[in-house]
C-alpha cells in the first residue's frame, strides 16, 4: 500500500475511532470543519494555537482538532498565494511579486525577516482568509453532520465487535 494511502487511512480511522468514545457526530464535524478552515490560514505558525485556543475555548476534542489541522499542511502551503490574490483584490492592492519558493527563501534568512518583507501579503491574505472562513466552516460542518452521523450510527447497529470496522488504533 501507498505510504501517503496508508498514513491518510490511519487519521480516518483514528476520527471514526472518536465516534466510538463517545463524540458526537455534530461535535466531531465542528472539529474537522474548524481544522480543515483553521489548517488552512494562510499565515505559517498560527494554525497550532488557534486551533487550541478554540478547542479549549468551547470545549471540543483538542486531538480530533489538531489532527485534522496538521494534515492540512500541503494545502496550507498552496492556499497561500490564492489568498494573497484574493486579499490584494479585495483591497485593490497592486499585485505583489509573491510565490511558494521565494518565500521559502525568505524564511531561511529568518523568520522576523521574512515577516517584515511580506508584511502586506501577510495582511492581504489573512483579511482574505477571514472573508472565506465562517462560510466555509459552516459549510464543510452542514456537509461532515450528516456524514458523520450516518456512520455513527451504522457503527452502533454494527457493534464493537465487528472487526471489519477501523478503529483508532488499528493501522
Amino acid at each position: 500500500m501507498h505510504p501517503l494511502r496508508h498514513w491518510l487511512r490511519r487519521r480516518i480511522a483514528q476520527l471514526l475511532g472518536l465516534l466510538r468514545q463517545g463524540v458526537s457526530p455534530q461535535r466531531l464535524a465542528l472539529c474537522v470543519a474548524i481544522g480543515i478552515v483553521v489548517g488552512n490560514i494562510p499565515i505559517m505558525g498560527v494554525s497550532t494555537a488557534l486551533c487550541t485556543a478554540i478547542a479549549l475555548l468551547f470545549r471540543l476534542n483538542l486531538p480530533a482538532i489538531q489532527l485534522v489541522q496538521a494534515s492540512m499542511a500541503p494545502t496550507q502551503l498552496l492556499l497561500i498565494v490564492p489568498f494573497v490574490r484574493l486579499g490584494e483584490w479585495l483591497m485593490r492592492a497592486p499585485p505583489q511579486a509573491v510565490s511558494v519558493n521565494s518565500g521559502i527563501a525568505l524564511l531561511s534568512q529568518g523568520v522576523l525577516h521574512a515577516i517584515g518583507v511580506l508584511r502586506e501579503a501577510i495582511v492581504h491574505a489573512g483579511v482574505a482568509w477571514l472573508l472565506v472562513a465562517p462560510p466555509a466552516t459552516w459549510l464543510l460542518y452542514r456537509i461532515l453532520t450528516p456524514i458523520f452521523s450516518r456512520t455513527a450510527l451504522r457503527m452502533a447497529g454494527a457493534g464493537n465487535d465487528d472487526d471489519s470496522l477501523p478503529t483508532a488504533g488499528s493501522p
